[in-house]
C-alpha cells in the first residue's frame, strides 16, 4: 500500500506494498504476497492433521481390518477421488459474490470433524462414508484456496508462489507422518491416539485461516452485489470453450488415469523391502522431503521456460519411479530414488498445474475454472485406484503396476501431442 507522495519524488513504500509484501525479503519472497503465506500456514497445519492419518491409514484398513487389495482400492478411490463430484459447487459458491475464504473455512472445518469419527468407523460402508465426508471438505475448499493464491500474485511469480505454497503445505506432510509414527510407538491405542491428535491440529488450521487469511482478493474489487453481475454455473461450464482450459483439463484426464495412489507405492516399496509395520508411516517422509525441496525451485523455473514443459517432465519423474518399482533391485538406494522422484513429481505437477490454469482463467471466474481442471484430475485418479486395485486382486502388484506404467507411458505421449495453447493475455 503505497503512501501519498510529494511532487517530483518517487512514492515512497510502507511496511506493505500493493500485493502484501515485506521489504528486505528475500529473492525467492520478495514479491510474494502476504496472503499465500497465510494459506501456506493453514496448509502446512491441516496436512500434519490429514497427513498422520493418511500415513498409517494403508496399514489399518488392509492389515488392522484385514480389507483386500480390491476394498483398499475401492476406498482410496473414495478419500482421493470423491472430491471430484463438489470441486466444481466450491467454485461456483467461491465465485459468486467473491466468497472464497468463507467456501474454504467450511471445507476445512468438514474434514476437521471428520478425524474423530474413524474412531467409530470399523466397517467398509462406515469408513467409506467418513472419507467420503472428508474429501468433500477437501474439494469444497482446494479450489478457492488456490484462486486466492492466483488472485494475489501477479502473472509473471504465479508459479513460484504456488511453489511457496505447496512447499509450506509439503513442510506439513513432512511432519505429519512423523508425529503418527511417534505417536504409534508411545500409544497403548495407537490409532486412536493419531485420529485424536489429528483432530485437534486440524481444528488450529481452521482458526489460523478465520484469523489471518483476508477475506477478499484485492484483485476482486468491491464485493459484487446484483445478482445479475454474478458469475453463473452455465459461465464456469463455458470456461471449457478456451481451448487452453480445455487442453490443459483433457491432460489432466489423461495423465490421471495411470497415476497410481500414493499408498498404494508405499504398500509395494514396503512388500518390496520388506519393511516391518511400525515403520511403515515413515515411507511418506521421503516423498514429502523431495517435495518440500524441490517445489519453489520448480516453480520459479515453471515461470521461466514454461509451467507445460515442467508439467510434463513431472510425469517422466513418476514413469521413472513405476520403473524402478518393476526393476528386480534389492539395492539399499531403491527406496530413497523411488520416493525422491514421487515427491519430484508433486513439485513439478501439483501447483504448476493450477499455476498453468490460472493465466486461462479471468479473476471472477478463477475458482470455479481451477475446480473444473481439479475435477478432472480427481475423477480420473479415482478411476486409476479402482481400477488399480482390481488389478493387484486378480493378478498381483507386479502385473498392476506393470499395466500402469505403459499406460502413463501412452499418456505422457498422448499428452506432447495434445500441448494447449499460449496462455491468454490477463
Amino acid at each position: 500500500m503505497y503512501v501519498s507522495e510529494s511532487r517530483g519524488s518517487k512514492p515512497a513504500v510502507t511496511a506493505t506494498d500493493a500485493r502484501g509484501t515485506l521489504p528486505g525479503r528475500s529473492a525467492v519472497t520478495a514479491t510474494i504476497s502476504g496472503t499465500v503465506f497465510a494459506l501456506g500456514a493453514v496448509s502446512l497445519i491441516t496436512d500434519i492433521s490429514s497427513e498422520m492419518v493418511t500415513a498409517v491409514l494403508p496399514l489399518y484398513l488392509v492389515t488392522g481390518l484385514g480389507l483386500s487389495p480390491l476394498g483398499f482400492g475401492l476406498l482410496d478411490g473414495v478419500y482421493n477421488g470423491f472430491s471430484a463430484l463438489v470441486r466444481l459447487v466450491g467454485g461456483h459458491l467461491a465465485d459468486r459474490g467473491g466468497r472464497h475464504k468463507p467456501v474454504a473455512a467450511f471445507g476445512y472445518g468438514l474434514s476437521a470433524l471428520c478425524k474423530p469419527l474413524l474412531l467409530m468407523a470399523h466397517t467398509l460402508p462406515l469408513i467409506g462414508a467418513v472419507l467420503a465426508a472428508d474429501r468433500t471438505g477437501k474439494g469444497l475448499r482446494t479450489a478457492p484456496r488456490d484462486a486466492l493464491i492466483s488472485l494475489s500474485s501477479s502473472p509473471e511469480t504465479r508459479g513460484r508462489a504456488f511453489g511457496v505454497h505447496r512447499a509450506m503445505d509439503t513442510t506439513g506432510a513432512l511432519l505429519g507422518p512423523l508425529a503418527a509414527f511417534l505417536i504409534l510407538r508411545q500409544a497403548a491405542e495407537g490409532y486412536d491416539a493419531v485420529f485424536t491428535v489429528s483432530f485437534c491440529v486440524a481444528a488450529v488450521g481452521v482458526v489460523v485461516l478465520l484469523l489471518f487469511v483476508p477475506s477478499r482478493a484485492p484483485e476482486l474489487g468491491p464485493a459484487v452485489t446484483d445478482a445479475a453481475e454474478r458469475p453463473s454455473l452455465r459461465a464456469a461450464i463455458a470456461l471449457l470453450g478456451r481451448r487452453r482450459l480445455r487442453g490443459l483439463s483433457l491432460c489432466a484426464v489423461v495423465l490421471g488415469l495411470a497415476t497410481v495412489s500414493d499408498s498404494f507405492v508405499y504398500l509395494m516399496l514396503q512388500r518390496r523391502l520388506g519393511v516391518p509395520d511400525r515403520w511403515f508411516a515413515l515411507l511418506p517422509l521421503g516423498t514429502a522431503a523431495a517435495f518440500l525441496l524441490l517445489a519453489v525451485p520448480l516453480g520459479r523455473w515453471a515461470d521461466r521456460v514454461g509451467r507445460w514443459q515442467v508439467f510434463i517432465g513431472g510425469h517422466v519423474a513418476l514413469l521413472c519411479a513405476y520403473g524402478l518399482l518393476l526393476a528386480h533391485l534389492r539395492s539399499g538406494v531403491l527406496p530413497y530414488a523411488v520416493l525422491a522422484l514421487h515427491g519430484a513429481f508433486y513439485a513439478a505437477t501439483d501447483g504448476v498445474l493450477m499455476a498453468a490454469a490460472a493465466g486461462s482463467v479471468p479473476a471472477p471466474l478463477r475458482s470455479s475454472g481451477l475446480a473444473l481442471v481439479q475435477t478432472g484430475q480427481a475423477a480420473a485418479r479415482f478411476v486409476c485406484s479402482l481400477s488399480f486395485g482390481a488389478a493387484w486382486t486378480a493378478w498381483g502388484d507386479r502385473s498392476a503396476l506393470a499395466g500402469a506404467t505403459v499406460a502413463l507411458l501412452a499418456s505422457v505421449t498422448l499428452s506432447i501431442g495434445l500441448r494447449p495453447g499460449k496462455e491468454a493475455a490477463e
